[in-house]
């Protein structure tokens, strides 16, 4: 009865993880973001995660994200970001923002189910997440600008 009682306590507390038994967030609210490149322009729909659960969901439980599509990580006031790939099922390019929509960083082809922190090591007001290898096969680089509502920027599309 005691080992019955020890296994059972066990299952419950395991359910009440964090992430244990999660599948992905429903999508979120979408809207258009624009980065400029040089003179190129690559045009997303991105989902935005813009509170803590959102954010600490992100992408996890995903299997596949549109060529398009992205999620965007609202931080609400700059601060210095610790994302990692755990429970994320496909590889991501991340995109740490300055407030005025300047890429600082960009972590490339981040691994899936990785622990590794990934960060500019210095404050950011958003992070951008696309499918992995998108920035190099867009041209993407630290310097582009990301046009959006959250930077005040989204008239200068």
């Amino acid at each position: 009865m005691i080992r019955f009682l020890s296994a059972l306590f066990v299952a419950i507390a395991m359910c009440h993880l964090p992430g244990f038994g999660e599948g992905p967030q429903p999508p979120l609210e979408t809207g258009p973001l624009v980065i400029l490149s040089g003179e190129a322009r690559h045009d997303f729909e991105v989902e935005l995660a813009d509170d803590p659960e959102e954010r600490r969901i992100g992408m996890m439980g995903r299997a596949s994200l549109a060529r398009d599509a992205g999620m965007l990580f609202d931080m609400g006031t700059p601060q210095e970001p610790a994302f990692w790939m755990k429970d994320t099922l496909i590889p991501l390019d991340l995109l740490f923002i300055h407030e005025d929509g300047t890429i600082i960083a960009i972590a490339k082809e981040a691994v899936p189910g990785s622990l590794r922190r990934l960060g500019p090591d210095m404050p950011v007001a958003a992070v951008l997440e696309i499918n992995g290898g998108q920035s190099d096969e867009r041209g993407i680089s630290p310097g582009d600008t990301v046009i959006h509502e959250l930077f005040g920027n989204a008239g200068d599309k």
